[in-house]
């Protein structure tokens, strides 16, 4: 089949490059010339474990080109995928500029049917005004069907090639047909195709990142219960998770969530809620404590530190939102290093892929390491912001070494509370006790 893929961006460039592999013919529109040069010469924008295989090999085969000329991509084009951004506007609510200006160069170029799918993140009633885009601007018939991804940055080339579900709404048996045909390479193992109407399908993707967000709150309310009370989270999640209706996953407390879907898609359908005059008061509770949660761990620095953080030196482990990624977009990281510059602290980070972004985001403001333990040379304390593997089972005998003072602060509960008392470090996590040195 010959598909479009407008916008390049992690989810545009995810669904192209999926899709090619299983034998679709893909091209893939951005507006940007250098991107899409770079990008035909094999180099990847982003970085998603697993994805430069598939990108590489499909660019061999011929199965996945890029192009500015929109023209040319959809020309033979069956299905054309509309993978771009929805950021918050000013009032906070998704931004549909991007979506509905592409619907209308489309509309003014085809010239027989087409099947249009919005795979951005957008709220309840995107496709009715796809819809009308077409409907005022060609008398060339379309469908416009609803298709929302479920990706996980890092693991995201194991989700679309195998999906827990594929969810799409449309009204057409056309539209049906195509989809079904599309997909039905990744669901051979029984996982489902969800069909259903538009405006569903648009809300399953809102309700599905806002509850997801809710539980990983929800566990970090816990956490700071945990530590009033003397009570221990790994413990309360354990018990709780093991409640097959809750469920082992997202019970991980910490310094809040970040990343490009969940602040967005819970801020938007809370927003959504309020043009139909519902007030979603749980969505706004989220993302209030999300907000102080991420500098949680200042506080705990504060009091440690007896308010003055002035002149401190701190080495920061972790600066993208998740492991896996090299994106920082809401990043807690970058709030605690905010934080901390206020403070007039000095910060020496070190992440295994998204310095470079933070380096063109916040310039000289802050150093960074060649590896993590130069991070730590002189520093008065440790702090981890992301779980990265390689963070998990250190050197100790290294990094007592080159710390100046034996202190962690530990926004991911990354160490066996024991191991750090052995160790003779003070160590302060989430929802657990205070290790004393």
């Amino acid at each position: 089949m010959k598909i479009a893929v407008i916008g390049t961006g992690y989810v545009g460039l995810v669904t192209g490059t999926c899709l090619a592999e299983t034998g679709n013919n893909v091209t893939c529109v951005d507006i940007v010339e250098e991107k899409v040069q770079k990008m035909k010469e094999g180099v990847m924008p982003i970085y998603e474990p697993g994805l430069d295989i598939l990108f590489h090999r499909n660019i061999e085969q011929g199965r996945l080109k890029f192009t500015t000329n929109l023209a040319e991509a959809i020309k033979d084009a069956v299905i054309i995928f509309l993978a771009l951004p929805t950021p918050p506007g000013g009032d906070g609510r998704a931004d549909l500029s991007f979506v509905l200006g592409a619907a209308k160069d489309i509309a003014g170029i085809i010239d027989h049917y087409k099947v249009i799918v919005t795979k951005s993140t957008v709220p309840v009633g995107t496709a009715d005004k796809v819809k009308a885009v077409f409907k005022e601007h060609t008398s060339v018939e379309v469908d416009v069907v609803s298709n929302p991804e479920f990706l996980r940055e890092g693991v995201a080339v194991d989700d679309f090639m195998k999906p827990d579900r594929v969810v799409v709404g449309t009204s057409s048996e056309k539209a049906k047909a195509l989809m079904e045909e599309l997909y039905a390479p990744y669901v051979r193992s029984g996982n489902p195709i969800i069909f259903m109407d538009e405006r569903s399908s648009e809300l399953t993707k809102y309700a599905a990142n806002s509850f997801l967000a809710t539980k990983i709150t929800f566990m970090n309310e816990v956490a700071n219960l945990c530590e009033l009370v003397g009570a221990d989270v790994d413990m309360v999640r354990k018990g709780v998770g093991s409640d097959a209706r809750i469920g082992k996953r997202f019970l991980f407390p910490g310094i809040g969530y970040g990343g490009s879907c969940f602040p967005k898609d819970v801020q938007a359908l809370a927003l959504s809620a309020e043009e139909y005059n519902y007030d979603f008061k749980i969505l706004k509770s989220v993302m209030d404590v999300n907000q102080v949660q991420k500098i949680k761990i200042i506080e705990k620095m504060i009091s440690y530190y007896k308010g003055d953080l002035k002149g401190k030196k701190f080495a920061l482990w972790g600066l993208a939102f998740k492991p896996e990624t090299d994106d920082i977009r809401e990043a807690p990281a970058l709030y605690i290093i905010d934080e901390l510059l206020k403070a007039g602290a000095e910060i020496v980070a070190y992440d295994p892929e998204a310095m470079d972004n933070v380096e063109r985001l916040l310039g000289d403001k802050i150093s960074f390491a060649d590896n993590p333990y130069d991070a730590l040379q002189g520093a008065d304390a440790l702090i981890i912001a992301t779980e990265w593997q390689l963070f998990r089972n250190p050197d100790y005998e290294l990094m007592e070494q080159n710390l100046k003072y034996k202190v962690i602060f530990d926004g991911r509960n990354l160490y066996d509370l024991q191991k750090m008392i052995d160790l003779g470090y003070y160590y302060n996590s989430i929802g657990r006790k205070i290790i004393e040195a």
